[in-house]
């Protein structure tokens, strides 16, 4: 299996897993929320800055250059990190915090995928990078992580 197919293939399975862990876990209002709301979150948000042209994706399938892998992997990594987060602390508190997480998360391995040749960040954007990963990346990581979690609050 290529490196490309394997990678998103780990990312759907870690997806699902978090998935069924919800589903077996958690309210199923709150399961929706984060997983449907989440991926529809992640899906906008990752197609402008496609359509701004600050990054390409080259595993497929895409859905107007979304690959859907991606959508998995959002919810899957805010999914971990919010449940973690909810262990210490929970309501808005756990939220900001899974943001924080979430994006440490990204921070460690978001270079991975720029050096195994996942995605390419094509912007000119001016600002700091951290292994090739524009700031805006992780801005982007802990303000929809926020977002994502946060769809989560009324139902648990």
């Amino acid at each position: 299996m290529p490196s490309s197919r394997r990678f998103a293939t780990i990312t759907v399975v870690v997806g699902l897993g978090a998935l069924a862990h919800a589903l077996l876990t958690w309210p199923r209002r709150a399961t929706v929320a984060l997983f449907v709301g989440g991926a529809l979150v992640a899906f906008v948000a990752e197609a402008v800055v496609i359509d701004r042209g600050w990054l390409e994706h080259h595993v497929g399938p895409k859905l107007a250059g979304v690959p859907l892998y991606v959508l998995f992997g959002w919810t899957g990594a805010v999914y971990i990190a919010f449940r973690t987060t909810l262990l210490v602390t929970n309501g808005w508190t756990a939220v900001v915090a899974a943001g924080v997480l979430a994006t440490i998360y990204d921070g460690l391995t978001d270079h991975r995928g720029v050096a195994d040749g996942h995605w390419t960040y094509t912007d000119d954007l001016p600002g700091p990078r951290h292994r090739g990963v524009p700031w805006w990346n992780f801005a982007g990581w802990f303000v929809i992580s926020v977002i994502t979690a946060g769809l989560t609050v009324p139902f648990l």
